[in-house]
């Protein structure tokens, strides 16, 4: 029912068409270390609002008059010292003072490494507490995005202890291509009040823990959806594959979930047209705004993990990321 399919000379076309766009964006996304920065920055510069907080602000700006909602994130992660910790919570601290301020209809979006988890539990939660405490004081929220595999437990965990003194002020984040998650799922919907960014998973992990067949994971992202919104869950659907939109889309209309039960979620810079799309339809929309001076080690490394990132930059390079 919720499968977009495809039949006849159309369908071996676009076959075609995504065996060649495949092609090139895997030979971009291997080509990184050799292109220069200045060439990386041009093409990035779309998928990243600039290197300072007012650039950030001033995208955000620019999407809320369209009625779209964000998330900004500081780039950066893997820290290695308790000083760099503490300066990028810092950054994350006048994000949320900088929302409020302008009045802006957002949120942050923090990653562990990024404040203090690979260097003590204890300091990781200190720092994350100091976020919610300000988010909280001015009504708004906090995602604790998801990484690669090592991380997985600790982030679940600390999300389930968080959740019990900030509520509905904190969110995390579950990837439809690990095969874990169902149970990661059911195991927070019993444990109360969920807020989850559902995605399918940008990090290369090993075929023992992830689906790596476009099948599976579709199929895994979509039963984790109906499971959660089913269940009474928020969940910010973070896609840009058609089919899984167009699952997310039938499946709150069957379910009669109300704008405020759920909301989409894209990158900055992608299918601009798909998204204005589905805000026009009536559901809400929130994108991902990446901003700061680290732009270079995020970009690269979307492009090199993911190639279906640089997927993206390949339709936009020839006008065909609609």
């Amino acid at each position: 029912m919720f499968a977009l399919s495809e039949v006849g000379q159309g369908s071996i076309t676009t076959h075609h068409r995504h065996e060649t766009m495949s092609v090139l964006s895997t030979i971009i996304a291997r080509s990184i270390p050799f292109i220069p920065r200045p060439i990386v920055g041009y093409f990035a510069k779309p998928y990243i609002a600039g290197e300072t907080l007012a650039d950030g602000v001033r995208v955000v700006k620019e999407l809320n008059v369209k009625g779209i909602m964000a998330t900004l994130d500081v780039l950066g992660e893997s820290v290695n010292s308790r000083e760099e910790a503490v300066a990028m919570r810092k950054q994350c601290e006048g994000v949320l003072h900088a929302i409020n301020e302008h009045r802006l209809d957002a949120n942050l979006s923090i990653k562990p490494t990024q404040i203090g988890l690979t260097i003590d539990h204890d300091f990781f939660e200190e720092n994350v507490r100091v976020l919610l405490d300000i988010a909280r004081g001015y009504n708004n929220f906090v995602r604790i995005d998801m990484e690669d595999h090592p991380y997985t437990d600790v982030t679940l965990n600390m999300y389930k202890k968080l959740r019990r003194d900030y509520g509905v002020h904190v969110g995390v984040v579950l990837q439809s291509y690990l095969r874990r998650t169902e149970a990661d799922l059911r195991d927070l919907l019993a444990d109360g009040q969920t807020n989850i960014r559902l995605c399918k998973g940008i990090y290369v992990e090993p075929e023992a823990i992830a689906f790596k067949k476009r099948e599976e994971v579709q199929d895994n992202f979509k039963l984790l959806d109906e499971i959660a919104l089913g269940e009474g869950a928020y969940v910010g659907i973070a896609t840009h594959d058609d089919v899984l939109l167009e699952h997310g889309i039938e499946l709150v209309r069957q379910l009669g979930l109300k704008r405020e039960q759920y909301e989409f979620q894209m990158l900055l810079g992608v299918r601009h047209a798909r998204r204005d799309q589905i805000v026009a339809d009536g559901h809400r929309l929130r994108v991902y705004v990446p901003f700061g001076d680290q732009w270079y080690a995020y970009s690269t490394r979307r492009l090199k993990e993911n190639p279906s990132v640089a997927m993206h930059v390949v339709k936009a390079i020839f006008g065909l990321d609609k």
